[in-house]
């Protein structure tokens, strides 16, 4: 039986050198199979009896755990191996056999390896569970082997812990005593004797101090993970939920949608079939009146030819007396019709008709287009000027909703996010997702341009506005030039000069609209864009002119009751 330590082998002014409790290699018996299987016992280090952690192996062909084998190696004067006992000249460097490591993890996830159990050192025939183990004896005892721990006063002093199988590892390795001791300015255990040498007047404390402490921040730090958790979660359901509500938003919008286009479709068909018979009653009318005339002319033509006879026969006649007597009558002028003032004259229904049908689309594209705008002004957002990315140029209200441009540069930090050559300004406000609307009032100026740009778009010095450069926006030019700059850049004819510019985006289908809010009409739309980043309302006045130019851009609330 072990004998156990007295008060006095573990006194920290003792210079009794103590030896190391370790294994024997030389009796550890050969490997039995165990009830997970013959595979186990090839997986196993035969040094300290468990699965592989980090095999190595020597140049005998054995394999070890590498901490288990260098731990060995450490502890002796020569370098052989532990289980063949073959003797090497020159300490092997120890290479992990990568191939046996990927074996033992494949192992440990099929067959989770089960928390052994510390018996206790000091039974003899049928050795019992372990109840605490002797940091100073370095033992694990029974519950009856450990009574005199906690009766004689020598022993009542040593360091009890729960059970473990490493005990080892629980002394340091320099002074063979317990490390009792936590450094906190080098963040590892330490023993007593720690403390007079290379620690010397660093933070330390009792090893259960330091791990109460950390169980309390590790507390601290798992509300925090399961708080990250639940707000994940969170996030989650939110994120669904908002797919959920902006699929049936879509599928209403869709509905919408196909019902006022069938409704225009059969408004269009209808005029069609209309125009149809009214042309076709036209043609009728039109060939009826000519077969009248055409019959009328050629009875004229008749008589005409039948008056040329008698003509021809009286300038031959001898019948003097005769000729006399019809001469008036023949040669007076007959009521005969001016043919060339009359023609076919068409119908001005089929004009009335055309001009109807025109009217009728005009006002059911209106009525498209008021009902599309309606829908997309449910998606206004607050839009406020930010003054960090402004042109130096430029003058802002306080509210931060009107810009223009005026004469004098003003002495502003050129920071980043600042226009510095274009007289431009971004909205405060950024969006990644979903849809959003904002309408800015224009009447009065001559140049402008607007739209939304990209969070990553050039700010200082010459800028082309194009999609490929960040920027989707449209313009007006001198005054009646309307363009949409879309590189290159494309012309539009509007019927009406726009007072108020509505804008719209819709970040997932890569859709950026633009409106004549008051005549509710379509300026232009770029379709198919692909948005990967954070977009911007984008302004930009234009300089003013020497005063033509001065009104300012005017953010304007949506008014839905219009």
């Amino acid at each position: 039986m072990k004998r156990e330590r007295t008060m006095a082998d573990s006194s920290p002014t003792s210079t009794k050198p103590r030896k190391t409790r370790r294994k024997s290699i030389e009796n550890v018996p050969p490997l039995m199979s165990s009830s997970s299987g013959p595979l186990t016992e090839e997986l196993q280090c035969s040094i300290c009896l468990d699965v592989f952690t980090d095999p190595v192996s020597t140049p005998c062909g054995h394999n070890f755990c590498k901490t288990c084998l260098n731990k060995c190696w450490d502890n002796s004067q020569t370098c052989n191996c532990p289980y063949c006992k073959e003797t090497f000249k020159i300490r092997p460097d120890l290479k992990i056999n990568t191939t046996l490591r990927e074996v033992v993890d494949h192992y440990k996830k099929k067959s989770p390896e089960k928390k052994t159990e510390v018996l206790c050192d000091f039974c003899e025939e049928r050795k019992l569970k372990a109840l605490k183990s002797c940091l100073v004896c370095q033992s694990s005892y029974c519950e009856t082997h450990l009574e005199r721990h906690l009766k004689v006063a020598g022993l009542k002093k040593h360091k009890l812990i729960n059970p473990v199988r490493n005990l080892e590892d629980y002394i340091c390795q320099k002074h063979e005593r317990p490390l009792e001791l936590f450094c906190r300015d080098d963040q590892t255990c330490v023993c007593l004797f720690c403390t007079e040498g290379l620690h010397k007047n660093h933070n330390t404390v009792l090893v259960e101090e330091e791990i109460e402490e950390k169980k309390t921040q590790l507390m601290k730090t798992q509300k925090d993970v399961q708080q990250m958790i639940q707000d994940r979660i969170k996030k989650i359901q939110d994120v669904k939920h908002s797919a959920e509500v902006r699929k049936r938003n879509t599928e209403k919008e869709k509905a919408a949608r196909v019902e006022l286009f069938t409704d225009l479709i059969r408004s269009i068909e209808r005029c069609q079939t209309e125009l149809l018979e009214m042309m076709e009653e036209q043609q009728k009318a039109a060939e009826k009146q000519e077969e009248e005339l055409i019959e009328e002319l050629e009875q004229e033509i008749t008589e005409l030819k039948m008056r040329n006879t008698e003509l021809e026969q009286l300038s031959h006649t001898e019948d003097h007396l005769h000729l006399l007597q019809i001469y008036s009558s023949l040669c007076s002028s007959r009521n005969t019709r001016n043919w060339s003032e009359i023609s076919v004259k068409t119908d001005e229904s089929l004009r009335r008709a055309l001009t109807q049908l025109q009217d009728t689309l005009q006002k059911k594209l209106t009525l498209t287009v008021s009902t599309d705008l309606k829908r997309m002004q449910q998606y206004e957002v607050d839009v406020t000027l930010d003054p960090d990315t402004a042109h130096p140029q430029l003058i802002l209200s306080d509210d931060g909703k009107q810009v223009r441009c005026g004469d004098i540069r003003q002495k502003l930090p050129d920071k980043p996010e600042r226009f510095d050559r274009h007289v431009d300004i971004l909205g405060k406000e950024g969006f990644t997702s979903g849809r959003f609307y904002f309408e800015v009032q224009v009447k009065g100026k001559t140049d402008w341009t607007l739209g939304v740009a990209r969070e990553s778009i050039d700010r200082k010095g010459e800028i082309t506005l194009r999609p490929s450069n960040g920027f989707w926006t449209v313009a007006l030019r001198n005054g009646n030039q309307y363009k949409a700059l879309s590189g290159p850049s494309v012309s539009l004819s509007l019927r009406v000069k726009p007072q108020r510019v509505g804008v719209f985006v819709d970040y997932e289908e890569g859709l950026v609209s633009f409106y004549d809010v008051e005549s509710s009409s379509h300026i232009y739309s770029f379709s198919g864009q692909t948005f990967n980043e954070k977009l911007y309302p984008y302004f930009s006045s234009y300089p003013n002119n020497r005063g033509k130019n001065s009104t300012p851009l005017i953010i304007t609330p949506v008014n839905h009751n219009k």
